[in-house]
């Protein structure tokens, strides 16, 4: 009997063990660029440095592989290390010189066996650095995935990844089952998956300048990992964009703004402009308003890039102060005046800005919108991110109903403000539905202003914090005219019933209101609606 019982605990043992030693990569996008070493100060590409990465459950942690003049494989990113070229150096030479906590210079045995220790969420990304001697890039190929099969270190290794795509295609060769994605960014992703490359671990700047590749690389099932993505404004858009993962050294930052993303809370992306390209507003996402246009508001709006252009990655809305004719002068439009259909009896006008939409191109029920901007600066402009109903051309404002995401004006610095409208709740009436919160240095920080919009409510969010929300009362159309789709608008305005209550200041021309990004998400259930 006790004999039973001893072997009965050895097989309890055993399965421990063999529990302990499976490793199911950890379900986050975070990829430590050489190890999580930045915040404690480690030693970059040191097992230190790695097993904090596991520490964090990061989902992978990437490191570099090279080779000494004696073929000791050894993990360091530069070509040189203490001044001494690492290809025409034996390991013995290198590894006189210790890391600065005091570790041996790694070598790639060392690197993996500390890597499959205590270890069962950590990925390794392992990247092999092409050598100065072309010769020598199949026997470092051959060596590594050698060393790996030797160490049994195949599950741990979450990928492979190289700037050379020779190296990548003699990694298959190898090792047809291998992970693999391709760094040099000049590659599209169908020539990958051509080749059976696993993804593109591209630098960020790529995807910014084509960004039709995220989409692409979806489509084909390939992995989407960048590099290497440090700042909030950067890991926030590679999150919304869902990435599989991202290469950083502030993986404790990715870690926190993973959080904050609307993704995390069920989102997913519907649509986006980022204003990465130079030029006209992309006339597939937006159209124009022109001329005078609603609210007793002092500019002639105009497609005129003085007035409305993107550069340096954002959306410029400029206002000036200039004469310009109105087109629309002696026509009869000026007769149907209302709030949302203005065109005053002048033959011109003393101020130019702009106003873009969505409308007939892109339009939402429900949802998460966020746009994040700068705002002008001065006594008479009045800045907005705004909605409005679809069916306004058929029912009218305010039955349509309509959404203020933003609106500022110059002459209260510190406020912005969120309020609906609809038939029983307009400024009209005076009963609209709205609240100003405060907003410190809106005219030179970027802050993000943001809608959640659901079928029972909508809140109002600055920066991340909700500061008014208004509940579906489910009575009539007349109170919730917000179970239909809404496009978007974006302006800054001169004067109005509004910006232009305290006059308008001359002096402040030409401002601008400059937008980062806009991006729309939506849950699954919400698509399914619209």
């Amino acid at each position: 009997m006790r004999i039973l019982f001893l072997a009965f605990i050895l097989a309890l043992s055993a399965c421990k063990t063999n529990n302990t030693n499976k490793i199911l990569f950890a379900d986050n996008p975070v990829v430590a660029h050489r190890g999580a070493w930045k915040n404690k100060n480690l030693p970059e590409n040191s097992i230190a440095a790695l097993k904090e990465a596991i520490s964090l459950n990061c989902t992978g942690s990437e490191f570099d592989v090279r080779m000494t003049s004696d073929n000791i494989l050894i993990v360091t990113h530069d070509p040189t290390y203490n001044n001494l070229p690492i290809e025409d150096t034996t390991f013995a030479e290198l590894s006189k010189k210790k890391l600065s906590n005091g570790e041996t210079l790694p070598t790639l045995k060392d690197y993996l066996l500390a890597g499959m220790k205590n270890n069962t969420s950590t990925g390794l990304v392992l990247e092999i650095k092409p050598s100065k001697y072309k010769e020598r890039n199949s026997i470092i190929t051959e060596k590594v995935i050698k060393e790996v099969k030797r160490l049994k270190a195949d599950p741990y290794i979450k990928t492979y990844i190289s700037f050379s795509y020779n190296i990548l295609l003699k990694i298959k060769e190898l090792d047809p089952n291998a992970n693999t994605q391709y760094l040099d960014g000049s590659k599209a992703p169908s020539q990958l998956k051509k080749d059976s490359i696993s993804g593109l671990d591209y630098e960020k700047n790529v995807f910014k300048k084509h960004p039709e590749w995220i989409k692409e690389a979806k489509k084909l099932n390939l992995a989407l990992n960048v590099w290497t993505v440090n700042n909030e404004e950067n890991l926030d858009l590679f999150i919304a964009h869902n990435f599989n993962y991202i290469t950083t050294n502030e993986p404790e930052l990715l870690f926190k703004r993973l959080k904050k993303n609307p993704v995390s809370n069920g989102y997913q992306l519907v649509w986006s402009d980022e204003f990465n390209y130079k030029g006209a507003p992309n006339n597939k996402k937006w159209v124009y308003d022109i001329g005078f246009i609603s609210n007793e508001e002092k500019q002639y709006f105009t497609s005129n890039a003085k007035n409305v252009r993107v550069e340096k990655g954002n959306l410029i809305i400029e206002a000036h102060k200039e004469s310009v004719a109105n087109k629309d002068y002696k026509s009869n439009a000026f007769k149907n005046k209302s709030w949302l259909h203005y065109i005053p009896k002048i033959d011109s006008a003393k101020y130019t800005s702009a106003r873009i939409k969505t409308k007939g191109l892109a339009s939402w029920k429900y949802g998460r919108i966020d746009v994040r901007a700068k705002l002008p600066k001065g006594i008479g402009l009045w800045p907005a991110i705004w909605m409005l109903g679809e069916n306004r051309k058929e029912v009218g404002w305010p039955e349509s109903g309509e959404i203020d995401i933003m609106e500022y004006v110059g002459f209260s610095p510190d406020s912005i403000f969120g309020t609906i409208h609809t038939k029983a709740y307009n400024h009209l009436k005076k009963t609209q539905k709205g609240k100003k919160t405060f907003i410190s240095n809106p005219n030179d920080t970027y802050h993000t202003y943001s809608l959640e919009w659901t079928p029972e409510k909508m809140d109002f969010i600055l920066d991340d914090v909700v500061y008014n929300s208004f509940a579906n009362e489910h009575k009539t159309t007349a109170e919730w005219p917000f179970d239909q789709k809404f496009y978007l608008i974006l302006n800054a305005s001169v004067g109005g019933m509004l910006g232009g209550q305290k006059g308008i200041d001359d002096t402040i021309f030409p401002q601008h209101m400059a937008v980062d990004y806009v991006r729309v998400f939506q849950k699954k259930e919400e698509l399914q609606n619209n």
